[in-house]
């Protein structure tokens, strides 16, 4: 009877779970609605009988462009099914007083445990909410809290520069999460924001598996960032469905283009900086013992000669034209959770599948416009991952108006603030994300 019933419920669940999965490119959270575009433009001068950015083009031709650099920080952590507590140290992953970043990128990978109810069921939302609460605590120590957008001269430090850091966008997909954080004087530059979800799990369609892209513009300049989790294993048909993953999540992801005239980036690969981090799950192509023995001694160069990714990359079917940094640590996975022991190196049960050390976790990006200047791993241990991080300069093209170039603190930025900023309708949004 039981049986029958599974039978009759499984295929249910899976159709009601399709049906009823959030749709529209604006389904996410965030510190402000995605609405408030307009208004920013508006509060930022650009339009109301000045140039507005309504043609991308139009506007490069009109106006002289300059090219400044901003430090984008990424990183990917799988924290398998671990729900955060309230005393988890973020600041080894994030070493906000080592190197600030002007915008911190996190991806998250098994937020929630992947079991049936989770990946067949309402998404949790609490989880994420204290995550993005622990981002935000750990960015803003220190910062005066702005209550009201009118409030930012509160949190204003060296040269103007608001210190105060805010979620532009954040969106969860089962157990994947990518969580977007930018400092206050950016946030009026940062325009259409928006989410594509593909899920590659069970039937193939489903989010235990799969890809959260998010997207947006930073004054002239495209971002996509690709949040992901591949299929597991070690076996060759598993590498393969790995690649068809990566194939799917590029063919499927899509973004609205908005009007004729904005003609924004549909594809991911068609914006102008483009990082994809996650639990890409790709193993080291060497018998158990052997890679057991190689990481033992440190032969990183070894190893990564039989690397599944490196050589993916350098074959150039799936991912051609992909880059990743030298990788000069150890590997991310399979650990016992909260030691520095790694899964197989002790006496474990029988019928529990034996796992070699593997690079899992990865960050890679795409085309131009982008220099990598740390790859690294962070050391907390409550997941059988360890964090993977990087930091990376990004080039950003901004419209020329006048003397508005200035040289600031943390990397050259470029602030041209008008009056009338802080007229915002300022609504407080910041409850949303936390």
């Amino acid at each position: 009877m039981l049986g029958s019933y599974r039978e009759v419920m499984w295929p249910r669940l899976v159709a009601n779970k399709i049906l009823r999965k959030s749709v529209g490119s604006n389904n996410f959270v965030a510190d402000f609605p995605p609405d408030t575009d307009q208004k920013l433009l508006e509060a930022s001068g650009l339009v109301d009988g000045r140039p507005s950015f309504t043609s991308k083009s139009i506007l490069l031709n009109q106006h002289k462009t300059t090219h400044l650099n901003y430090k984008v920080f990424v990183s990917t952590w799988n924290v398998g099914g671990i729900a955060p507590g309230d005393g988890l140290d973020m600041e080894d992953l994030l070493e906000t007083h080592k190197t600030p970043c002007d915008i911190y990128v996190l991806g998250f990978q098994e937020i929630v445990p992947l079991r049936a109810s989770n990946v067949l069921g309402s998404e949790n939302n609490k989880v994420s909410a204290k995550w993005n609460s622990l981002i935000r605590e750990t960015l803003n120590k220190g910062v005066a809290v702005p209550h009201r957008d009118k409030d930012l001269s509160e949190s204003k430090g060296i040269n103007g520069i608001s210190q105060y850091f805010r979620c532009i966008i954040s969106k969860q997909m089962v157990g994947i999460l990518i969580t977007v954080w930018a400092r206050g004087d950016l946030w009026p530059y940062i325009r259409h924001p928006s989410v594509s979800c593909v899920g590659c799990g069970i039937m193939g369609c489903l989010g235990n598996k799969g890809s959260v892209s998010v997207r947006f513009q930073l004054h002239e300049t495209s971002f996509c960032f690709v949040c992901s989790h591949l299929a597991s294993g070690g076996r060759d048909r598993d590498g393969r469905q790995r690649n068809s993953d990566v194939n799917e999540i590029l063919t499927r992801s899509s973004f609205p283009r908005g009007s004729s005239s904005l003609d924004l980036p549909k594809k991911i690969l068609d914006h102008d900086r483009v990082i994809f981090l996650g639990d890409l799950n790709y193993r080291i192509s060497l018998p158990e013992e052997k890679t057991r023995l190689l990481v033992e001694s440190k032969e990183w160069i070894t190893l990564l000669e039989n690397d599944q990714l490196r050589m993916e990359i350098l074959n150039g079917q799936i991912f051609r034209g992909w880059q990743e940094g030298i990788v000069k640590f150890a590997p991310t996975y399979k650990y016992i959770p909260n030691s520095d022991i790694y899964y197989g190196c002790i006496a474990h049960k029988k019928d529990e599948k034996k796992r070699a050390p593997a690079w899992c976790d990865r960050i890679i990006w795409y085309g131009n416009g982008l220099k990598q200047h740390e790859y690294t791993r962070g050391e907390t241990k409550i997941s059988d991952h360890r964090p993977v991080k990087a930091i990376f300069t990004a080039e950003i093209t901004v419209l020329r108006r006048g003397k508005n170039i200035r040289n600031f603190f943390f990397s050259d930025r470029f602030e041209d603030r008008v009056d009338g900023y802080n007229e915002i309708d300022s609504k407080d949004y910041s409850w949303i994300s936390t």
